[in-house]
Protein backbone atom coordinates (compact mmCIF):
# COMPACT_ATOMS: atom_id res chain seq x y z
CA UNK A 1 0.00 0.00 0.00
CA UNK A 2 1.13 3.85 -1.17
CA UNK A 3 0.03 7.03 1.13
CA UNK A 4 0.23 9.84 -0.76
CA UNK A 5 -0.62 12.45 2.31
CA UNK A 6 -0.51 16.58 2.52
CA UNK A 7 1.17 18.33 6.20
CA UNK A 8 1.39 21.57 7.03
CA UNK A 9 4.13 23.52 7.42
CA UNK A 10 4.81 26.54 8.96
CA UNK A 11 4.14 29.98 7.18
CA UNK A 12 0.83 28.15 6.23
CA UNK A 13 2.49 25.68 3.19
CA UNK A 14 1.34 22.65 2.11
CA UNK A 15 3.51 19.63 1.52
CA UNK A 16 2.34 16.85 -0.66
CA UNK A 17 4.31 13.49 -0.90
CA UNK A 18 4.17 9.91 -1.04
CA UNK A 19 5.29 6.87 1.14
CA UNK A 20 5.41 3.19 1.46
CA UNK A 21 5.71 3.80 5.60
CA UNK A 22 3.24 6.70 6.43
CA UNK A 23 4.03 6.53 10.49
CA UNK A 24 7.80 6.69 9.58
CA UNK A 25 7.63 9.26 6.84
CA UNK A 26 5.78 11.73 9.45
CA UNK A 27 7.68 10.98 11.93
CA UNK A 28 11.21 12.36 9.59
CA UNK A 29 9.36 15.32 8.72
CA UNK A 30 8.66 16.26 12.06
CA UNK A 31 12.26 15.76 13.28
CA UNK A 32 13.82 17.65 10.41
CA UNK A 33 15.01 14.66 8.45
CA UNK A 34 13.33 15.96 4.95
CA UNK A 35 15.41 18.81 3.40
CA UNK A 36 11.65 20.38 3.09
CA UNK A 37 10.92 19.71 6.45
CA UNK A 38 13.74 20.87 7.92
CA UNK A 39 13.64 24.27 6.44
CA UNK A 40 9.84 24.79 6.81
CA UNK A 41 8.83 22.93 9.92
CA UNK A 42 6.04 20.04 10.29
CA UNK A 43 3.22 21.21 11.98
CA UNK A 44 0.16 19.29 11.38
CA UNK A 45 -0.63 15.73 8.95
CA UNK A 46 -3.67 16.76 7.85
CA UNK A 47 -4.92 14.26 4.89
CA UNK A 48 -3.95 10.49 3.32
CA UNK A 49 -5.34 8.71 0.91
CA UNK A 50 -4.13 5.20 0.33
CA UNK A 51 -3.42 3.44 -3.43
CA UNK A 52 -2.55 -0.06 -4.45
CA UNK A 53 0.14 1.01 -6.69
CA UNK A 54 3.41 3.97 -6.47
CA UNK A 55 2.75 4.50 -9.90
CA UNK A 56 -1.60 5.65 -8.63
CA UNK A 57 0.38 7.34 -5.62
CA UNK A 58 2.62 9.47 -7.54
CA UNK A 59 -0.10 10.82 -10.15
CA UNK A 60 -2.63 11.81 -7.52
CA UNK A 61 0.33 13.43 -5.22
CA UNK A 62 1.16 15.53 -9.21
CA UNK A 63 -2.27 16.31 -9.37
CA UNK A 64 -2.50 17.64 -6.10
CA UNK A 65 0.66 19.72 -6.47
CA UNK A 66 -0.69 21.29 -9.45
CA UNK A 67 -4.07 22.87 -7.58
CA UNK A 68 -4.52 25.91 -5.60
CA UNK A 69 -3.69 26.68 -2.18
CA UNK A 70 -7.37 27.29 -1.56
CA UNK A 71 -8.40 23.65 -3.86
CA UNK A 72 -6.25 21.73 -1.35
CA UNK A 73 -7.93 23.11 1.81
CA UNK A 74 -11.18 21.93 0.04
CA UNK A 75 -10.13 18.55 -0.02
CA UNK A 76 -8.39 18.49 3.01
CA UNK A 77 -11.62 19.44 5.00
CA UNK A 78 -13.83 17.38 2.73
CA UNK A 79 -15.82 20.31 1.21
CA UNK A 80 -16.96 18.48 -1.92
CA UNK A 81 -18.82 21.39 -3.13
CA UNK A 82 -16.08 23.86 -3.08
CA UNK A 83 -13.55 21.52 -4.62
CA UNK A 84 -16.26 20.98 -7.62
CA UNK A 85 -16.67 24.60 -7.67
CA UNK A 86 -12.77 25.72 -7.03
CA UNK A 87 -12.64 22.56 -10.13
CA UNK A 88 -14.86 24.44 -12.61
CA UNK A 89 -12.46 27.03 -12.57
CA UNK A 90 -9.10 25.19 -12.98
CA UNK A 91 -7.61 26.68 -9.85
Amino acid sequence: MYYLYILLCDRAFFYVGVTRKLGERVADHKVGRSPHTKRYRLVEHLYTEEYPTRNEAEKREKQIKGWSKEKKKALISGNIEKLRELSKNKS
